[in-house]
C-alpha cells in the first residue's frame, strides 16, 4: 500500500505537464462541451489523520470513490475570462483503512459541485463539499481512541483541477478532506478528519 502512496507524486507532476501541454491535445474535445452531459469518474486517493480529530490514533485511508456528475443546473455565468457552472455530484464510497482500528467505510455520499470551465471546455478548476452516510466495524469497545458506532455521518470538501486528455476522457488531481463521526450517536465519537491527494479519470457522455 506504501507504494500507492508514492504514485501520488508522479501522478500530480504528469498531471501538471499535461495541463501546460493542453492548448495542443485538449483542443480534440473543443466541439464537446462536458457541462451539458453526464460524467462518470473514478477517483482514488489517500488521506491521513492530522490535528482536529479528537482520536489521538494514526490512520492513513485510502478513498475509493464512483461519482456521477450531473449536467449543469441553472444557467452559465462568464467568469474571468471562462464560465462558471453548478453541476450535482453523487459518490459511492469503499474506503479500505489500511492504518487504524477499523479496516474500512462505506457509504454514499451527495453535493452540489461549482466549476470554471475555459471558454473552449478543455480545463475546469473545481471545488465542491458535502456529506451523507456510512457504516465502518467500529472498534471503539475494545480500543481506545477508536471509532465508537458502526454507523456514521460524512462530510467531505474537494477542491482541483481537470483537463481533457482525448475526446469525451478527461483527468483530474486536487485536494480531499473527510470527517467522519457518529454525532454523538454513542458517547464514544473521537471522530476522524483527514486530508490527502485524489487523481480520478473522467468519462463524458
Amino acid at each position: 500500500m506504501m507504494r500507492l502512496a508514492r504514485l501520488f507524486p508522479l501522478g500530480v507532476a504528469l498531471f501538471c505537464g499535461s495541463w501546460a501541454l493542453g492548448e495542443d491535445t485538449a483542443t480534440l474535445a473543443a466541439p464537446y462541451d462536458p457541462t451539458q452531459h453526464w460524467e462518470v469518474d473514478y477517483e482514488s486517493g489517500i488521506i491521513w489523520r492530522f490535528t482536529g480529530s479528537a482520536t489521538p490514533l494514526s490512520y492513513t485511508v485510502l478513498p475509493q470513490l464512483l461519482t456521477i456528475k450531473s449536467p449543469l443546473v441553472g444557467t452559465i455565468r462568464p467568469f474571468f475570462g471562462g464560465d462558471l457552472v453548478i453541476r450535482n455530484r453523487f459518490s459511492l464510497l469503499g474506503e479500505p483503512i489500511i492504518v487504524g482500528p477499523e479496516h474500512h467505510f462505506m457509504g454514499g455520499s451527495a453535493s452540489g459541485i461549482i466549476e470554471w470551465w475555459d471558454k473552449r471546455r478543455t480545463r475546469s478548476l473545481f471545488f465542491s463539499s458535502g456529506g451523507g452516510i456510512g457504516w465502518l466495524d467500529s472498534k471503539g469497545h475494545e480500543i481506545k481512541g477508536a471509532q465508537g458506532e458502526d454507523f456514521n455521518l460524512n462530510w467531505f470538501a474537494y477542491a482541483g483541477a481537470r483537463i481533457f486528455l482525448r475526446s469525451r476522457l478527461s483527468a483530474s488531481a486536487g485536494v480531499y478532506f473527510q470527517h467522519i463521526s457518529n454525532r454523538y450517536m454513542n458517547p464514544v465519537n473521537p471522530g476522524l478528519n483527514a486530508v490527502g491527494p485524489m487523481l480520478s479519470v473522467g468519462w463524458h457522455f
